[in-house]
């Protein structure tokens, strides 16, 4: 009897001397170079928000009650200077240069690994910049370089020692489902990347230009690329619809004002389409309206359903200009627009 009655003091006792975690997280630090109007900061959430005054020193103290752990942005003067983890129980403190927050950002103090971690962790990505250039890659290298983004994963949470578990498992399965994705897609992705590389390739300078044929003149008839051989030919690939273009109309007719006795014609191709405009005919018309409307000059042309220029010439966005050579060839696939004065240097060096 006695001996079940020492063990269950040694449990009460065992009990009382255990340490509770707070429900509450401390917050302290100091931020050097601080104007007059760094008065305060906000830590946010997407379900809480809490307002931190700033000493005139620049140090600052506070608790926050939480209901859940989670990650916190760092917003001072509506911007944003970076983020921190917290649950109850951390007691943290924070130091950075107000001039340079982000690079200069350190976290001290129980709870600290984890925020110093994913920092580093943000940093190691923004090196590693867009993973989609990995598919370049031939697969041997690819395989090579996608172990070597693992292990410097692996080698960060192993510096920073211990590291909250709901962010090692939130990692992990982020950082599993990337490189599943990643081998997944490798074979699709890399064809897409030497296709592009070759469709480039054929857009380099010298290189013969892909043609239009038969496109509506605004002025009546058909007219194709090949009519203009003799002569530098400046294209003006746009839409009624799209404000860019729209306005560099008034850069373009100068140009054609100023070099009107040049060797050079200057050739506008409206890509209007029945998606844009509800039906091809009522594109038709758009384009025909601006034409008259805007008393555009040089060259107008209406490509209509024919997609295979601006396939050729990799034409995703626009506005986009392309300078052709007296002989058919490539001056510059991807030219400067009517508003930038390298254009007319690059014609002047051209002997336009």
């Amino acid at each position: 009897m006695k001996k079940i009655t020492l063990i269950l003091i040694m449990c009460v006792a065992l009990v009382s001397c255990k340490k509770e975690t707070p429900g509450f997280v401390s917050f302290s630090g100091e931020l050097s170079n601080i104007s007059k109007t760094d008065t305060v900061f906000s830590l946010r959430s997407k379900e809480h928000t809490k307002e931190i005054k700033i000493n005139t020193d620049g140090t600052f103290k506070d608790t926050l009650h939480l209901k859940e752990a989670g990650y916190y942005t760092l917003v001072m003067n509506n911007r944003n200077y970076g983020f921190v983890f917290l649950r109850n129980g951390f007691d943290l403190n924070l130091t950075a240069d107000n001039n340079s927050f982000f690079q200069t950002t350190k976290y001290s103090g129980n709870g600290s690994n984890t925020t110093n971690y994913l920092i580093d962790q943000y940093k190691y990505n923004l090196a590693i910049g867009n993973t989609s250039k990995l598919f370049m890659l031939e697969k041997d290298a690819f395989k090579k370089e996608l172990n070597s983004i693992k292990n410097a994963y692996d080698s960060l949470q192993k510096l920073h020692g211990e590291i909250d578990t709901m962010i090692v498992r939130i990692n992990s399965k982020q950082n599993t489902e990337l490189f599943n994705l990643l081998e997944k897609n490798y074979d699709s992705q890399h064809a897409a990347f030497l296709k592009k590389m070759k469709a480039e390739e054929s857009l380099g300078k010298g290189k013969p230009a892909p043609k239009f044929n038969n496109y509506l003149n605004y002025k009546g008839g058909k007219t194709s690329l090949d009519e203009f051989k003799g002569k530098y030919v400046y294209i003006d690939v746009w839409a009624t619809w799209c404000k860019p273009c729209i306005a560099q109309i008034p850069f373009l007719k100068k140009l054609e004002k100023k070099y009107a006795r040049k060797k050079i014609e200057f050739v506008s191709i409206s890509t209007d389409n029945s998606s844009t405009a509800g039906s091809w005919d009522n594109a038709l018309s758009k384009w025909k309206k601006m034409v008259k409307d805007k008393d555009l000059s040089g060259v107008q042309l209406y490509a209509g359903e024919d997609t295979k220029f601006a396939e050729d010439y990799q034409i995703y966005g626009i506005p986009r200009f392309i300078l052709i050579d007296p002989n058919g060839n490539i001056v510059n696939a991807n030219a400067p627009r009517p508003s930038d004065p390298s254009l007319e240097v690059l014609f002047k060096e051209l002997g336009i």
